[in-house]
């Protein structure tokens, strides 16, 4: 029997603004007294239970194709609308399944191997230099905008292979696709579609020109291994492009908002902070339990493919399912003392389901791992009062869904 009171219907509305700010209580209340919530609202089950999301991810009936949901997004709408975003996304690995997911993942990710990413980190710590040293003398900064929103960016644009000073370019488009794919409670989707779209259009027209520059002149980066990739059959043209985009939206989206993230964590935690100061070799257990405690992506969601029973519910073919994995990190059943940050906790068993799990794990995993570590030593090696700049209030990115962050993060020293 649970020891949490079940919440009247109206709630649990998971888009409500109090829920968007404060979504655990009612990850708590889900879990414990309807770990399987068909949601009326956004019209989509939601999984709470560290059980329920891992055996979901194995579940080959748990679709990663979402181009449906997208579909339904924009019914109504003139298909020119969202037309090159579809086409663009339909090429992307993360829409594709079994065999032909794998071929593209082996492909894209043939940058991002370990030797490749340790390769990378010298590119982090002069970004990571290049960006406190511009600050340093302020005293203060937002470091949601002055460190964790150009750190990802650079070092995406440094192993890709493109031009750093485009960057304003791809945090712009970055935005744009993330307003449409996880889209603000209340938002116009018809505006959103379009931004969308123009993105997509721009991010092509942008890397055409590369992709050829490489084809004449390759280089020791991703986007040439890729290249080299579709020249030996191993991949279509319009594959290639599409996942280069790929690969440039998602270095900048997550990664960006997780460094904050995590600093805050550390930082709203003091004891945490000071152990972390004796003992630096706790830096990467540090990391692992803010990805836990504080996961940029709360949700990712699935489509089943057919009918699935699961506790007593039946998920029916066509059903959007949405994983929650800040739910299922912070699920008593497979965590001690979950609510607790605990820098020294051994998160390998059972994992946090963070960067998801299965064939779908998240590719950049480990270069988000290389930044955050980075990112975090160099702060607290150059700045050793960092603080919160409680004379300035903090403001929370957390109107949808899928990504929470901060929009503002006052930090002085």
């Amino acid at each position: 029997m649970s020891s949490v009171m079940p919440l009247m219907e109206e709630d649990r509305n998971l888009l409500s603004p109090e829920n968007l700010a404060n979504p655990l209580p009612l990850y708590e209340e889900l879990r414990e007294n309807e770990p399987v919530h068909w949601s009326p609202r956004v019209n989509a089950w939601f999984l709470t239970r560290h059980e329920d999301v891992l055996a979901c991810f194995r579940d080959p009936r748990m679709s990663a194709d979402r181009l449906k949901f997208f579909e339904h997004q924009i019914q109504g709408l003139d298909p020119d609308t969202i037309r090159e975003f579809m086409e663009t996304s339909r090429n992307q690995m993360v829409m594709r399944v079994g065999a032909e997911h794998i071929r593209l993942r082996r492909q894209t990710g043939a940058g991002f191997t370990p030797p490749r990413l340790d390769a990378m980190c010298p590119s982090i710590h002069r970004t990571m230099k290049q960006l406190l040293d511009r600050v340093y003398e302020q005293g203060r900064m937002n470091l949601a905008q002055d460190i964790s929103y150009p750190l990802p960016t650079r070092v995406i644009a440094d192993l890709l292979g493109v031009p750093a000073e485009d960057r304003e370019r791809f945090q712009r488009w970055a935005d744009m696709l993330a307003d449409f794919a996880a889209p603000a409670a209340g938002a116009c989707m018809l505006d959103a579609a379009r931004r969308a779209n123009q993105a997509m259009v721009e991010m092509k027209d942008y890397f055409l020109p590369l992709i050829e520059q490489r084809r004449e002149h390759p280089t020791p980066d991703t986007l040439s291994l890729m290249v080299q990739a579709q020249e030996q059959g191993q991949m279509t043209p319009g594959e290639l492009v599409a996942n280069a985009i790929l690969l440039l939206f998602a270095g900048h989206t997550t990664t960006t908002d997780q460094l904050s993230n995590c600093v805050h964590d550390l930082l709203a935690h003091p004891e945490q902070l000071q152990l972390l100061r004796r003992r630096p070799e706790l830096l990467r257990t540090a990391v692992d339990e803010s990805l836990r405690f504080h996961p940029a992506v709360p949700f990712v969601f699935r489509v089943a493919v057919e009918d699935v029973a699961l506790r007593g519910r039946l998920i029916r073919r066509g059903d959007v399912v949405f994983l929650g994995m800040a739910a299922a990190n912070r699920d008593p059943r497979a965590f001690r003392d979950p609510d607790r940050f605990d820098i020294t906790r051994d998160n390998s068993h059972p994992r946090h389901l963070s960067f998801g799990f299965g064939a779908h794990h998240c590719m950049g995993a480990g270069l988000a791992r290389r930044e955050m570590e980075t990112g975090v030593s160099m702060l607290l090696e150059r700045m050793p009062r960092l603080r919160l700049d409680e004379s300035r209030p903090t403001r929370l990115k957390c109107h949808s869904l899928n990504f929470r962050g901060f929009e503002v993060l006052p930090v002085r020293w």
